[in-house]
C-alpha cells in the first residue's frame, strides 16, 4: 500500500503552499500616486514586497511535493511495470491531471510573483499632465495559484495511493514472468 510518511509529506508541503498562496493574495501590492517635491512629475509609490516572498514560497514548497512524489513513485514510467487493471489505469488518467493542475499552479504562481515584483522594484515617471496608472497584480492571480494548489494535491494524492495499488498488487507484476507459459495440448 501507499506509504503514509510519503502522503503525509505531501499534505503537509501541499497545505503550506495553499496557505502562502492564500496570504500572497491578501497581501498584494496597493499603489498610490505621489508628486515629487518640484512638482514636475508623478511617480507610483507601492507599499510592501511581501506577496512577492509568498508566492515564490508556494511556488517552492509545491515544486518539493511534486518531486517528493516523482521519486517515491519513479515518475510513473520507470522501475518496475504495473499489475494492469482499473488501479493502473485510475493512476495513469491521475498522473496526468496532476501534471496539468501543477503547471497552471506553477505558472499562476510564477506570474503573480514576477508581475508584483516588477511593480514594486521599478519606477515610471510620467509628466504632470499625463497621471500614472499605478498598475498592480490583477485580483485573482494569486488565488488562482491556490485554488490549483489545492486541486494538485488532492489529484496527487490520489495518483499515488492508485500508484502503489496497482504496484502492490498480488502476484507477478505485468512483464515480470521469466519463462513462457503454455496450456496443454490435447
Amino acid at each position: 500500500m501507499a506509504s503514509k510518511f510519503v502522503m503525509v509529506i505531501i499534505l503537509v508541503l501541499d497545505m503550506i503552499a495553499f496557505g502562502l498562496a492564500v496570504t500572497a493574495e491578501q497581501r498584494r501590492s496597493t499603489a498610490k500616486v505621489v508628486e515629487d517635491e518640484e512638482k514636475t512629475y508623478d511617480y507610483c509609490v507601492y507599499d510592501s514586497d511581501i506577496s512577492t516572498g509568498f508566492g515564490v514560497g508556494a511556488l517552492l514548497f509545491l515544486l518539493a511535493s511534486q518531486i517528493i512524489v516523482l521519486a517515491a513513485s519513479r515518475c510513473f514510467c520507470c522501475g518496475r511495470s504495473l499489475r494492469p487493471g482499473g488501479p493502473r489505469a485510475c493512476a495513469l488518467i491521475l498522473f496526468l491531471l496532476a501534471w496539468i493542475t501543477f503547471l497552471i499552479a506553477e505558472a499562476c504562481l510564477l506570474a503573480g510573483s514576477v508581475r508584483n515584483a516588477y511593480h514594486t522594484r521599478f519606477r515610471k515617471m510620467w509628466d504632470i499632465e499625463t497621471p500614472p496608472s499605478c498598475d498592480t497584480v490583477r485580483k485573482g492571480v494569486f488565488g488562482a495559484g491556490g485554488a490549483f494548489v489545492f486541486f494538485t494535491f488532492i489529484l496527487t494524492e490520489l495518483y499515488y495511493y492508485f500508484f502503489s495499488k496497482a504496484n502492490d498488487a498480488g502476484g507477478a507484476h505485468y512483464g515480470g514472468s521469466s519463462g513462457v507459459k503454455m496450456s496443454e495440448f490435447r
